[in-house]
């Protein structure tokens, strides 16, 4: 296992840099007198002693690439105040000048095939952000999937910040795709709970446009005062690749990706807790037999909860549910499959599972 190092200080003290992973730092006035063989040095800066002696040990050294709206080799996850650095509420269109808006008008132009250097790199962030993703996760996570048109002044809405209400009360830690509809009413009542000043704020700007000032109405219509914990409660794992939906600001931390496929298949992985499916769209059902697929092959461990709130929704209308129950029979992922409309029920569930 290497050991990571992302500031100067924990450099200076070390005593052996050999198998480290130095990541970002301006080393250009150190002299790395310590052993540094096998080496990795992601974006850093070395003076040309420096470079000599790393070549000289085996170390590999990965230079920062120029003229990028974002850090190839970041080491921590996104918060919303990073994403939305600059955003003025009382200019909605100022959304159009945050790093989130600019990274994803940046990936636009390098179209669906990127040129090897941008293709490298944004490969290279995402990297960055599953190892991030994985220092930032404990326990086992569960998920949360569900509709990302849902307004914030329905019905739906309200019930999925009850949910979000009851897995904070829970004590779990909770994960969503990290854009609007379901994907922000979770992670907000995770944090705040029913609270109906805030719900009554957000119902201001209930949905947003394709342009960035409807965008920047939808986000001022947010509190930036919500609360948080030692350990991120709420995760969300959007991606640039649908850019055109920004990240909601209810969750603590996003894993943001440019690559969409890496981000779905990461998001069902990494919840070990199991997953709640809410009505959705394609997108959702997607999630659903991707999820239960690992779940069938045990391919990452073994079969999670898949709760189905919704009983009408995923029976009736789009009847998944009834489809991996069959696939199911016999197996082990059999028992952790739910269809209900209780929240309290589903909440419970996953409980009996982390035991």
């Amino acid at each position: 296992m290497r050991t990571e190092f992302t500031t100067l200080d924990e450099v200076r003290a070390a005593d052996d840099l050999g198998n480290a992973v130095v990541v970002g730092l301006d080393l250009s006035a150190e002299e790395l007198r310590v052993p540094v063989d096998g080496a990795l040095f992601l974006g850093c800066t070395l003076s040309p002693v420096a470079q000599r002696r790393a070549a000289a040990a085996g170390a590999l050294v990965f230079p920062a690439i120029p003229d990028l709206p974002y850090d190839v080799y970041r080491s921590r996850l996104y918060t919303p105040a990073e994403l939305f650095a600059g955003f003025d509420p009382a200019d909605p269109g100022s959304y159009a000048d945050t790093p989130d808006a600019v990274i994803y008008r940046h990936a636009r132009a390098q179209g669906q095939n990127p040129d090897p250097l941008h293709a490298l790199a944004e490969r290279l962030h995402d990297h960055a952000i599953t190892d991030a993703l994985g220092d930032a996760l404990t326990g086992a996570p569960v998920a949360v999937m569900g509709g990302h048109a849902l307004g914030r002044d329905t019905p739906g809405y309200r019930r999925a910040v009850r949910l979000g209400a009851a897995l904070g009360e829970a004590g779990f830690t909770v994960l969503t795709g990290g854009g609007p509809g379901v994907m922000e009413a979770v992670p907000l009542g995770v944090r705040v709970g029913e609270d109906e000043s805030v719900l009554r704020d957000l119902a201001r700007a209930p949905r947003f446009g394709d342009d960035a000032a409807s965008i920047g109405r939808w986000l001022a219509a947010c509190p930036t005062d919500l609360p948080t914990s030692e350990r991120p409660r709420t995760i969300g794992i959007p991606t640039w690749f649908y850019g055109h939906e920004p990240p909601n600001p209810a969750c603590e931390l996003h894993a943001k990706y440019f690559a969409n496929s890496v981000r779905e298949d990461g998001l069902l992985t990494i919840a070990t807790g199991g997953i709640i499916y809410t009505p959705g769209s394609a997108g959702t059902v997607q999630e659903v037999f991707q999820d239960y697929c690992q779940n069938h092959y045990g391919s990452v461990g073994p079969a999670a909860p898949m709760v189905f709130l919704g009983r009408d929704f995923w029976v009736d209308e789009v009847p998944a549910a009834p489809l991996v129950q069959r696939l199911a029979r016999g197996r082990e992922a059999e028992r952790w499959i739910l269809v209900t409309d209780d929240v309290a029920e589903a909440v419970e569930f996953m409980r009996a599972y982390a035991g």
